[in-house]
């Protein structure tokens, strides 16, 4: 094999590690975005009506009650009885 040809298979397998680790980063971001749900939605959206000149007040209290809810949520122990909604009576 030459070594022109060498040289294009490293960048290439160069290039694909990268897209690799930027898939993988996108997807955690998905993952994070999705469990933390309704919280970062109401966050994103009190700042976006903020810097919009508009009042955020009501997003950003929306946000606080989600993640009391969710911290109370954590906090309970679940198994996965709990969790499929198949526990015994």
């Amino acid at each position: 094999m030459s070594t022109h040809a060498q040289k294009n298979r490293q960048l290439g397998q160069g290039m694909t590690e990268y897209i690799i680790i930027v898939a993988l980063i996108a997807i955690a971001a998905i993952a994070v975005y999705q469990y933390f749900g309704s919280t970062v939605r109401n966050q994103t959206a009190a700042i976006a009506q903020e810097l919009a000149g508009n009042d955020g007040t009501a997003a950003k209290t929306k946000a606080q009650t989600d993640a009391t809810a969710g911290a109370a949520k954590a906090a309970t122990k679940e198994t996965l009885d709990t969790y499929t909604n198949n526990k015994a009576e």
